[in-house]
Formats: structure tokens, C-alpha cells, sequence
């Protein structure tokens, strides 16, 4: 009988540390990413527009160094504490964080303590009066009232023999990682979208500068031309097309005012400051952030690493595939131990004597039989779910492929504008120089002088919006190559996390 029993435990021990979780091990998908050649044959053109997509370290995480720009360091430098999505995306982490620790309780045995007191007094016409006639015909059957003191505990624990409870837990923690990436790509969204509204509030600043040296040279043509009126060398024409033009460069400047005010707002949005909070840091006028000569890109095929929505869209697939297991699991038996062991005694004194034990254990098993379709149904809804998830991670990096590599075309193409731009603008400033001596020394005619003032402005114009343009491409190329992605979260604990005061 011992070695029978012997052999028992044996077994069940063997069974419950080979048990293996049913349904499908979830496989890390091939992502397909390209291979450097994923424009055809881009490297003439990469090289021309400063990018270097081999042999150099990949994109930093930290890419708004590259501007040099302190005041944006010093911006993108709060967002992960301030921004209040990022800030809410950091709760929702806690929370799924919380939630797995919940689904995971489910391994362990659960224990309940009670203790209990009950004063008691039997109805003499309910139960005892069916007793009364078996024990007496003529004298009052009674029990006094009664004292009950119990205290104890039970437990309950189900042996995950397929992998129930496991499969449950490696959906949890693909949740996790879809959170924590939800938070990673919160953050590099915020930091590309600060930069962004960083580098055009540098950009219209630029162009508020351009229109007031642009009117300051139309008030000194005025000048001229009021001067060469007054002698007589022109006509009152000249002067109200000189003076319209004056008027023309001033009617800019409110605009442009207002989409700087605009950018200091946004930014301060941004930060979960407000409106104009930021403007003493900001109204002082600096240069556009410029581009490093040369710019890492890394490999695209690190784009499954480094892009946050890529790695999300993998651990739902991962949930997805592990919610199948949980729902095979349920065609199979439960086995669950219960178990229940009190002390009960009439009188305190005797509560914690042994004679006072009570006690029930034993196994239980629950095996489904007829559930009208549910587990089956249940199991080909996990199935297509997890074939959406496919087809979501698919789109996802496909979807960033075409990003980064609109975003490169983008970046180089800007670059070429800018350049042409430049010499425009170099020429239009020539042209404005000559015009301007022809028409003091009386052999140019003003229209002439007029024209190219005017194509100054637009060149001068065309060429600090493409500067920004081309630095705000860059911020859009780095955005979508993942960076500004983070290894580690500085605040994970909700409780560190500012609440905001109430709205009154």
C-alpha cells in the first residue's frame, strides 16, 4: 500500500511539472522589412542630402541634439514629465501593470481566514416540534439558547494542468508590453510634435525679421521717391506705389504676430503650461534650428526594434495568440483542491482544544458537457481575433516603411528647393541693388524698382519657410524611425504621477 502510494505521488508530481499549456506558442512575425537598397538605388541621392545610411551608429534617441539648440534641449527635456499625454499613457501602464499582477494571483492557492460568534435560540414550533413527540408525549422539549465559536480557515487552489491560468498570464504581460509601448510612442509623438512647433515658431520669427528689414528698405524707396518728386524727376504715381507697397509689407506683420503667439501656445500646451506662460523664454527672436551636415539613419530593418508602434502591434498579436490557449484550455477538465479547517466549540475555553477540530478536504473536478456552443464559438472568436492582429501588424510596418521612406524623399527633395531658393534669393537682392542705383541716377523707371522689391520679400519669404520646412522634415524622418524611443520609464508608479486640482 505505501509503495502504491508512493507511486501516486510520484506521478501526479511528474504530471503537474510536465504539464504544457494547449493552443498555439506564439513565433516573433518576420517583419519583412527592406533591405538598404529599399529605394531602388538611393544612395547617390541619399548622399547628396547629408543622410548616411551605413556604416555610422544608428539614429540617437536623443536627436534634437543635432539642432544644437539648447532652448529646444532644454524643451524636449520636460516633456516626458509634463506632457499630460504622456502622463496619462504612464497611468495606463500602471494600470495594466496592476491588472496582470491580478490575472497572475490565479497560480497561487487562494486562503481565506474566518472567525465567527453566534448566540442561538431554536423555535420550538419550527424543527424541535417534529422532535418533541419522538422524545416526549408530556413534557416540553426545549434547548436553551446556545453560544457557537468558530474560527478557521479554507483554501482553494486549481492545478493549471493545460495551461489555463499561464496562457492567461502571457496575454497579461503581452498587455504590458503593449502599454509600455503605447507610452513610447506618446512620448516620441510629443517630442516630434515640440520640435516641430519649436522649429516653426523659429521659422516665423524668421519671416517677421524678413518683413521688417523688407519695410524698412520700402520706407527708404519711399524716401527716394518722395525726394525725386519734389524735384520734379517723377510723377505722384510713383510715390503712391511706393507707399502702397510700404502699407502692403506692414499688413504681414499682424499675421505673422499671430502665428507667433499661436507656437509660444502650443508649446505651452505641450509643457501643461498656460497660454503664454512660455513667452518670456521664447518671444526673444533666434535663428532656425539648422540641419547637421551629415544625419545616421541606421538600418531599416531596425525599424521593428525601434518603432514603438511596431512593437506594440507584435505584443497585441502576442495576446492575441495567447487567448486562443485560454480558450482551448476550457474544452479540457478543471481540477481544483479544496480545503476547509476550522475550530468550533459551544464555549470559548474550549475553542482551541484539538477535540474542537473540524475539517474537509478533497479535490474537485469540473468537466463541460453540454455548453450550447459557447467554448467553440469562444475559440474561433480568438482566432479571427488573432488573424486581425496579423493583418494590423502587417499594415503597421508597412505603413511605417512608406513613412520613413516618405520622409527621406521628402528631406532630400527640401534640400534641393532650399538651394535653389537661396540663389533666387541672391539674385532678386542683386537685382534689387541695381534697380534701386538706375532709379536714383534717372535711367531705370520705378515699376521696375517696384517689381523687384516685391520679388525680393517672396524669395527672402520662400526661403526661410523651405529652412523650416527642411528641419521640420528631418524631425519627421527621425520621428519615423523611432527616435526619442525609451529603454527605461523614469516614473512607473501612479502614485508619482501630479494630479491635476479639480476644476472648480
Amino acid at each position: 500500500m505505501t509503495n502504491r502510494s508512493g507511486m501516486v505521488a510520484a506521478a501526479l508530481a511528474l504530471l503537474l511539472g510536465g504539464c504544457a499549456s494547449v493552443g498555439p506558442d506564439f513565433e516573433p512575425p518576420d517583419p519583412m522589412l527592406p533591405s538598404i537598397s529599399f529605394l531602388g538605388n538611393p544612395e547617390p541621392a541619399v548622399a547628396e542630402a547629408g543622410l548616411s545610411p551605413r556604416d555610422l551608429p544608428a539614429a540617437d534617441p536623443k536627436w534634437w541634439a543635432v539642432f544644437r539648440d539648447p532652448i529646444l534641449n532644454s524643451l524636449t527635456e520636460r516633456v516626458a514629465a509634463a506632457n499630460l499625454d504622456v502622463r496619462t499613457a504612464t497611468l495606463r501602464l500602471a494600470e495594466s501593470r496592476s491588472q496582470r499582477g491580478v490575472t497572475a494571483s490565479a497560480e497561487f492557492p487562494a486562503i481565506n481566514g474566518n472567525a465567527s460568534y453566534q448566540r442561538e435560540l431554536y423555535s420550538q414550533n419550527g424543527v424541535l416540534s417534529l422532535v418533541k413527540p419522538l422524545v416526549s408525549s408530556t413534557s416540553p422539549f426545549f434547548i436553551p439558547p446556545i453560544s457557537i465559536w468558530q474560527t478557521g480557515f479554507d483554501a482553494s487552489w486549481e492545478i493549471d494542468f493545460w495551461g489555463h491560468v499561464r496562457r492567461q498570464v502571457e496575454a497579461a504581460d503581452a498587455q504590458v508590453e503593449v502599454s509600455e509601448d503605447q507610452r513610447r510612442d506618446t512620448l516620441v509623438s510629443s517630442l516630434a510634435e515640440l520640435a516641430r512647433d519649436y522649429i516653426e515658431l523659429r521659422g516665423i520669427q524668421t519671416e517677421i525679421a524678413i518683413a521688417k528689414a523688407n519695410l524698412a528698405s520700402s520706407n527708404d524707396i519711399l524716401q527716394l521717391t518722395k525726394t525725386r518728386a519734389e524735384k520734379g524727376l517723377t510723377t505722384g504715381l510713383d510715390v503712391e506705389n511706393a507707399a502702397a507697397q510700404v502699407e502692403a509689407v506692414r499688413a504681414t506683420l499682424p499675421t505673422l504676430e499671430d502665428q507667433e503667439t499661436v507656437q509660444i501656445n502650443a508649446l505651452s500646451l505641450l509643457l501643461d503650461e498656460p497660454p503664454g506662460s512660455l513667452r518670456g523664454e521664447l518671444a526673444r527672436a533666434k535663428p532656425i534650428p539648422p540641419t547637421p551636415p551629415r544625419v545616421p539613419l541606421g538600418i531599416p530593418s531596425e525599424l521593428a526594434r525601434r518603432r514603438p508602434d511596431i512593437r506594440q502591434a507584435e505584443a497585441q498579436l502576442h495576446a492575441a495568440t495567447a487567448t486562443i490557449g485560454v480558450a482551448v484550455a476550457d474544452f479540457y477538465p478543471r481540477v481544483t483542491f479544496n480545503g476547509n479547517v476550522e475550530f468550533n466549540a459551544l464555549d470559548l475555553k474550549n475553542l482551541w482544544k484539538g477535540s474542537s477540530l473540524q475539517y474537509v478536504l478533497g479535490p474537485a473536478i469540473s468537466l463541460p458537457i453540454f455548453e450550447g456552443g459557447r467554448l467553440k464559438s469562444t475559440l474561433e472568436f480568438r482566432e479571427v481575433q488573432q488573424q486581425e492582429a496579423a493583418i494590423a501588424y502587417h499594415k503597421t510596418v508597412l505603413q511605417a516603411w512608406h513613412e520613413v521612406v516618405n520622409a527621406l524623399v521628402a528631406y532630400r527633395t527640401e534640400q534641393e528647393r532650399r538651394a535653389r531658393l537661396k540663389a533666387q534669393t541672391g539674385h532678386s537682392r542683386q537685382a534689387l541693388a541695381l534697380s534701386r542705383v538706375r532709379y536714383a541716377n534717372g535711367v531705370g523707371d520705378f515699376i521696375t524698382t517696384l517689381d523687384a522689391e516685391r520679388t525680393l520679400l517672396q524669395a527672402e519669404l520662400q526661403y526661410a519657410q523651405s529652412t523650416t520646412a527642411v528641419s521640420t522634415n528631418l524631425v519627421q524622418l527621425y520621428k519615423a524611425l523611432g527616435g526619442g524611443w525609451e529603454a527605461a520609464f523614469p516614473d512607473e508608479d501612479p502614485r508619482n504621477v501630479a494630479v491635476l486640482p479639480p476644476v472648480p
